[in-house]
């Protein structure tokens, strides 16, 4: 007995160090040493300032179809779901869905997921920017881009952000088809990777003397979109950069910024595609028709689409009516239709700005500052998918997660770029201490980001370089009860966010960057 006491207990500690080992392996260090303080200052002679663009398509190759008997959206045999073996491997070869619930195996594409980027040369820097259709791209991934992108490309500092969409694959980890495996094909982790540095490398290539446009519209979009948690504070306006060939005077390509989610299609949806930005793209640059009339004439070259500040959280959820600005048709359910409609109705406001505000900028230089820090992570959940090989996201030192945030400045405009879904009021103001929070307590995120930003035209761009969830102001935070605002449910923000410390941190972060550039 007391051998097979002693052999029991050996075996739980081997047990117990094989589970450390394991969840250790998983939180190492992806990039170790990796660390980023950039300050470049404008050029004292700026040359002709340079563009280019590029669009490369990272919609992955489905072999298989299934059936949803029940029509819930989630793969399960058990309900008697079943699927078409296209490759003839004998399994199920999923592509999960990112956002809403797990097991969304992806059923189809109904329009091709993106990386479109975008190069700025003002001959001294070289910045690339690139936004992929993806509901998240960590900065894990970001680092693999950089140090894949050939020295001959002439990059400076280069960007990637999502544009949010819930309707492409999971590339964080998060909706698996059960909740201990990871969401994320590997192989389409690399593939779009790689995507991205092509992008990047032939936008680099498409250069050619440009001048700048730079237009907004901070009213109109306002009724396409919902704040779904008090305070109630939205950021509607649409920012708008357009790059003109200097000679032609044709369009190169449109940079477009909007704070909403693209998740219009909502949690049923089984197609692949990039939500209602693919119809704002699509618009812009080929225009809008009616039968044979041209009512909106196309822009031409490529659009970027890229989200702004969308915590809080934005988004088009079925409790948003849309409306065809052609035909008047209303929409409230999540269709095709409706996002269509959206999209319609945004790329005509987009395209009045335009028209509107002529604001150029040429020659134009680049004053840009960047750096890397480290944020805790706090939310257990997190932890344990870190620990677990979930979440592919490892610690840049025990507990903390390695970011990064940037600032620049072109001509008359700045742009700022947050690490993920930052909530309205912290960039436009607005921030409350509501009674129910969790740390009763003044404000910390003040004055408002954007009153530290200078120039008429202020971008802010989320999910950029990082996707660390919502960042919700510290004085706002509230996982334990009572609720906020004597609400009865638990507010959803805080489920998905690394915890109550990383706004503060990351506002006085980019505060301070704001204030050196």
């Amino acid at each position: 007995m007391r051998k097979f006491l002693l052999g029991f207990l050996l075996f739980l500690v081997a047990l117990i160090l094989l589970g450390a080992g394991y969840g250790y392996y998983n939180s190492r260090d992806r990039h170790p040493g990796y660390s980023l303080n950039l300050n470049i200052q404008a050029p004292a002679q700026p040359k002709p300032l340079q563009v280019g663009f590029a669009a490369l398509k990272i919609t992955p190759y489905l072999p298989d179809r299934w059936t949803d008997k029940n029509g819930d959206a989630a793969y399960k045999p058990e309900d008697g779901d079943t699927f078409t073996d296209g490759n003839h491997n004998g399994e199920f070869d999923a592509y999960w869905m990112a956002g809403f619930s797990q097991k969304r195996a992806a059923n189809g594409v109904h329009d091709d997921l993106w990386a479109r980027a975008v190069v700025i040369d003002d001959g001294q820097t070289r910045l690339a920017f690139v936004a992929v259709d993806l509901l998240g791209f960590t900065h894990k991934n970001v680092i693999n881009v950089r140090q894949a992108l050939p020295a001959s490309a002439g990059i400076t500092y280069a960007i990637v952000c999502s544009t949010h969409t819930h309707e492409a694959p999971d590339f964080l980890g998060m909706w698996g088809g059960s909740v201990l495996k990871s969401g994320v094909n590997k192989a389409y982790e690399h593939f779009v990777e790689q995507q991205v540095t092509r992008a990047i490398v032939q936008a680099a290539g498409n250069r050619r003397p440009a001048r700048l446009r730079f237009a907004q519209d901070l009213t109109g979009a306002d009724s396409l979109l919902m704040d779904t948690r008090k305070p109630i504070v939205k950021d509607p306006g649409l920012y708008i950069m357009q790059a003109l060939d200097a000679g032609k005077d044709s369009t190169l390509g449109t940079l477009v910024v909007w704070g909403n989610h693209p998740e219009t299609l909502w949690s049923k949806n089984t197609l692949l595609t990039s939500d209602f930005p693919h119809y704002v793209r699509d618009y812009l640059e080929k225009g809008i028709t009616r039968g044979d009339s041209v009512v909106q004439k196309g822009l031409g070259g490529t659009v970027v689409y890229a989200s702004g500040c969308v915590g809080g959280l934005m988004t088009t959820s079925p409790k948003v009516t849309i409306q065809d600005p052609l035909t008047g048709e209303k929409f409230q359910e999540p269709t095709f239709a409706k996002a269509d409609a959206q999209g319609k109705h945004l790329a005509m406001l987009i395209y009045n700005a335009l028209q509107q505000d002529t604001t150029t900028t040429r020659p134009a230089d680049i004053r840009l500052k960047a750096q890397t820090l480290e944020i805790p992570l706090t939310n257990k959940l997190f932890r344990l998918a870190v620990g677990l090989g979930i979440l592919d996201a490892g610690y840049s030192s025990w507990g903390n997660f390695r970011s990064e945030i940037a600032a620049f400045r072109l001509g008359n405009t700045t742009f700022l770029c947050v690490p993920g879904e930052i909530y309205p009021e912290i960039v436009n103001g607005g921030v409350e201490s509501p009674s129910g929070a969790d740390f009763q307590m003044k404000p910390l995120e003040t004055p408002p980001l954007r009153s530290l930003m200078r120039g008429k035209y202020k971008f802010v761009i989320g999910l950029a370089n990082d996707e660390l969830g919502y960042i919700i102001p510290k004085s706002e935070w509230d996982s334990e009860a009572p609720y906020n605002y004597h609400s009865k449910d638990k507010p959803y923000g805080e489920i998905n966010s690394t915890g109550p410390e990383t706004a503060p941190k990351l506002y006085h972060a980019m505060a301070n960057l704001l204030r050196d550039l």
